[in-house]
This record gives C-alpha cells, sequence and structure tokens, in this order.
C-alpha cells in the first residue's frame, strides 16, 4: 500500500484522494479550512465542493502540512496556479526525500511565464526526475462519482511515469504514461483559456459551428505553442490535448466554460469573479500563456482575444468580429495550411 498526501482540498483534489484511495493508497487532504477538514473526517464528504458524493472512510483530512505530509510517497498538488509558489515555499522543508511530486494544476504562472513542474523544481529544488503531471478531460464531479474516465501520468522518467499509473489505476479509471510533461502541461493550461472563449460564443447565443470553430483553432494555437517549446506533437492529439480541451469546453461543469458563459451573457468581470466560488484557471493565466507565447514568437489569436476581453476592456462582440475577420494565414498544423485559413 502506497501512502500519499494531496495538497489541497477542492473539487479536484479531493476527487483524487478517491482515486488514489480507490486504487490502494493511504491518503491525507491538506484543506486551510478546519471546518471543511472536520466535515471530511466525520461525514466522509466534501460539502463544499462535491456536496452528496461520498468519501471512503480510509481518506483522512488534516490542516497541519506536516501531518499531511509524513512518510507521503507521492504529494498531489492541488492548489490554484498562482499560490502554488507561496505555499510550496512553506511546504519544501516538510516534503519527504523521496516522494514523487505531483501537480494536478493547470495553469500558468504570472511574472515568470512558469510552467506548475517548473515552479516545483524551482521551489522545492528537487531534479525533474521526480516532478510529474497528472492530465486529461477529469471533470471532477464525474470522477468522483465514479463514471469511466481516463488521464495521463506524465513524467520524464518513464519508470516514474509508470508508478504513478500503478498508484492512480481502478476498474473505472485508466491512466496512461507519457514522458512529454511539456506537452501534458500545454494542453491543461491553454484549454482553459480557449474553453473561457467557447464559454462567452456560449453566452452570445452562438451555436456548435462555432464552437467547434473555436475548440479546432484553440487545438492549433495550443499545438504551435507546444511545438516552439519542444513538446511532441502527438500529444496534442491525445487525452491530454484534445481529450481535455473537448471536455473542458462542452461541459456545463466546467468552471473556464461557465465563467465564459457569463461574460457572454453581459456580466462584468468583477461581478462573474463575485459569483464564482471555485478558481476558474483560464482567468488569470491567460495573460501568461500570452506572454510566453510572445516570448517564443508564437501567434495565438483566441488566446488574445481572451485577454482583451478580459484585461483590456474589449467588448466580447467586437473581439469577435476581430478575431474572425483576420487576414488569413498559412498555418503550420492540418490541412488549413493548404487553404490559408
Amino acid at each position: 500500500m502506497h501512502r500519499a498526501a494531496v495538497m489541497g482540498a477542492g473539487s479536484w483534489g479531493t476527487t483524487f484522494a478517491k482515486l488514489l484511495c480507490d486504487a490502494g493508497g493511504e491518503v491525507t487532504i491538506w484543506g486551510r479550512r478546519a471546518s471543511l477538514v472536520k466535515a471530511i473526517n466525520e461525514r466522509h464528504e466534501n460539502p463544499d465542493y462535491l456536496p452528496g458524493v461520498p468519501l471512503p472512510e480510509e481518506v483522512r483530512a488534516t490542516t497541519d502540512p506536516a501531518e499531511a505530509l509524513a512518510g507521503a510517497e507521492f504529494v498531489a498538488l492541488a492548489v490554484p496556479a498562482q499560490t502554488l509558489r507561496e505555499n510550496l515555499v512553506g511546504w519544501a522543508p516538510l516534503l519527504p526525500r523521496d516522494a514523487m511530486l505531483i501537480s494536478l494544476i493547470k495553469g500558468v504562472e504570472l511574472g515568470t511565464t512558469r510552467r506548475m513542474s517548473e515552479v516545483i523544481t524551482e521551489v522545492a529544488d528537487v531534479p525533474e526526475e521526480r516532478v510529474a503531471v497528472f492530465s486529461g478531460p477529469n471533470l471532477a464531479r464525474e470522477i468522483a462519482g465514479g463514471e469511466p474516465g481516463a488521464a495521463v501520468a506524465a513524467c520524464v522518467d518513464e519508470a516514474g511515469a509508470q508508478r504513478l499509473q500503478a498508484a492512480t489505476m481502478t476498474p473505472y479509471f485508466r491512466v496512461y504514461t507519457s514522458t512529454d510533461v511539456i506537452g501534458c502541461e500545454l494542453g491543461g493550461a491553454v484549454k482553459n483559456v480557449v474553453a473561457l472563449c467557447v464559454g462567452m460564443s456560449v453566452g452570445l447565443g452562438f451555436g456548435a459551428s462555432t464552437q467547434a470553430v473555436l475548440m479546432t483553432r484553440g487545438l492549433a494555437e495550443i499545438a504551435r505553442l507546444g511545438a516552439a517549446l519542444g513538446a511532441d506533437e502527438h500529444t496534442f492529439a491525445g487525452l491530454a490535448g484534445m481529450g481535455d480541451l473537448v471536455g473542458t469546453c462542452i461541459s456545463p461543469l466546467s468552471r473556464n466554460r461557465t465563467f465564459g458563459e457569463n461574460l457572454g451573457r453581459g456580466m462584468t468581470l468583477d461581478e462573474v469573479i463575485a459569483a464564482t466560488s471555485q478558481t476558474a484557471e483560464g482567468v488569470k493565466s491567460s495573460g501568461a500563456v500570452l506572454a510566453l507565447a510572445r516570448k517564443h514568437n508564437v501567434e495565438m489569436p483566441i488566446t488574445e482575444a481572451v485577454v482583451s476581453v478580459l484585461y483590456e476592456g474589449v467588448p466580447i462582440k467586437d473581439a469577435a468580429i476581430s478575431l474572425i475577420s483576420r487576414s488569413p494565414k498559412p498555418e503550420r498544423y492540418g490541412v488549413e495550411q493548404r487553404h490559408g485559413v
């Protein structure tokens, strides 16, 4: 039996803890709020993020990071992207020496444009072989409810990816392995930005054709950025690329799609933030993704449109018109390059 710590008691952190437990692990969740920790321990439920979903009695919770981390072979990090560095500074001295550190976070750090695995290796001062990424089309409530699902366990060390695979495989959840950490992280981070745009289109009343265009061209943006950073282009045709993108863009359970939909219906950014109980990673990461793209001279018009709406005061309809009326240019990926779309 492996011992694991999940640092973060939100919906996906709690779901991942359940997944680890269902795969035969002993799991402790670290949570910031004592009331939520008490509910997990006594009611075996996370009433704030997954109400009505029973958790295994073996899943424990604590507000003490040292208690959660003690003896852990796997440490899953499930806090918002922009708080990872600050949290990890405090946790680093407590990390077990040989533990695998797993990023469940789908974002890019503002200011540094670092991917989450880069933040982890830097702050925790560990080699990249000890850092893994877990990514896929995983909507927390569905996976927590035992619906069939799958994900990718990525680590530059193939043996490390296989260790994580073995620790998370269950009869209802299949895990594939990859050594393409860059591709898996970019797929997870950028799809949130695309989902915001898809949500805006839904809020404006546009239908499936528009959504399909945005998802397809969004995937092209992810692939372009991935190529510039050295990712394996095949990753973007799989679960951590297209799979995660589609799941996030089409589901009303998706925070980023719902956030964008509310903007498209006329709510202001401040109003949507006030009405959103969980972090929509794409909102803050969009600026970091765009900065990363510009650093590598990668054109990402959908990301630019989202940033212009969120932070530059551009009306959504104007951004949509600007996006669709762009001058056609040859594209590097797909059949579009033959037609100049």
